[in-house]
């Protein structure tokens, strides 16, 4: 079946309404956020307060000492993996808060 000329998926919508609008950042952040969940344990990632995008840099806030503290002893590992599923050139940097 051939789409129509303003048939779109609503994921094409929302990224080009984000793009519009300036929030591409967000959705990002909010794509992160989906991957921890999938990527940690379901315990582990309810101290993961928020994820959010500021020039280029991942700021993850982080309730548990002690995930915070193994997130920053593997940032290098984390942030590849962020690059590797989200593209290189949107990231350059990731803090833990």
């Amino acid at each position: 079946m051939k789409k129509k000329k303003r048939e779109y998926q609503s994921s094409e919508l929302v990224k080009s309404f984000a793009k519009i609008y300036g929030f591409e950042g967000k959705l990002v952040a909010f794509e992160i956020k989906d991957f921890l969940e999938e990527y940690l344990d379901e315990s582990l990632f309810r101290e993961i307060k928020t994820v959010n995008i500021e020039n280029k840099c991942i700021i993850i806030k982080i309730d548990s000492p002690l995930l915070k503290h193994d997130f920053q002893m593997r940032k290098s590992f984390y942030l590849r993996k962020f690059q590797a599923k989200f593209g290189e050139e949107k990231f350059n940097d990731l803090l833990i808060l």
